[in-house]
């Protein structure tokens, strides 16, 4: 069961949410929160697998929640739950290690597919949110061939493999279906890529590939 932490200072939004995440089998609304104080001491509490969270809160950011709760507790996945669009916001969501960016205009189908998505190890990011990424990082000189070679010396052949594919924006299960390994197997690799290259999610892990001239 999927326990899920909805932080978002709005009570009709948070209560309609609680019933639409409620009525599916496989997940429970652990908690709800309006603040950053209430999201902090709330998640210490029921420890949910995933935190959706709001950008704006009364006594703060859901920016500065992320960056406290993921010192206390790392293995809980947050993604943002926002109306805000913009570039900034999305790009410093990512690097504060949150798992997703999703608007709140989202399909609940959708919305629960992204879920189920991040509780096996993959984003939570729209096509569109997603080319904003890469847009970015684009746009980032690439290292010189040389410093790149000695930035994957860590890794095993498997994982430069696991980490080429994670570049084109490949999912777990389209991985291991070109490897021809299980989806576990993938997803242990992401861990220990991530772990080795010090990055905090698998969009980081693609973006790091491509900055580096790592090619398929």
């Amino acid at each position: 069961m999927m326990k899920i932490l909805i932080v978002d200072d709005h009570i009709l939004f948070r209560e309609g949410l609680t019933t639409l995440l409620d009525a599916q089998p496989d997940i429970q609304v652990a908690g709800t929160a309006d603040s950053v104080a209430s999201c902090i001491e709330v998640a210490q509490s029921v420890k949910p697998d995933i935190i959706l969270m709001d950008f704006t809160l009364p006594d703060g950011t859901g920016l500065e929640a992320t960056k406290a709760l993921l010192k206390e507790l790392p293995e809980i996945k947050i993604v943002f739950l926002t109306m805000h669009e913009d570039d900034e916001r999305l790009f410093d969501a990512i690097r504060a290690g949150a798992k997703g960016y999703l608007l709140k205009n989202i399909p609940v189908s959708k919305l629960l597919s992204f879920l189920r998505g991040v509780e096996q190890g993959e984003a939570a990011l729209s096509g569109k949110m997603t080319a904003k990424i890469l847009e970015q990082f684009a746009q980032t000189p690439p290292q010189s061939s040389s410093k790149s070679s000695g930035v994957f010396a860590r890794l095993t052949p498997r994982e430069l493999q696991v980490l080429r594919e994670l570049s084109t924006g490949a999912t777990n299960q389209e991985i291991a279906r070109k490897l021809v390994i299980s989806e576990r197997t993938v997803k242990n690799h992401v861990s220990n890529i991530l772990a080795k290259l010090n990055l905090k999610n698998r969009y980081e892990a693609s973006a790091f590939a491509r900055q580096h001239g790592l090619k398929r």
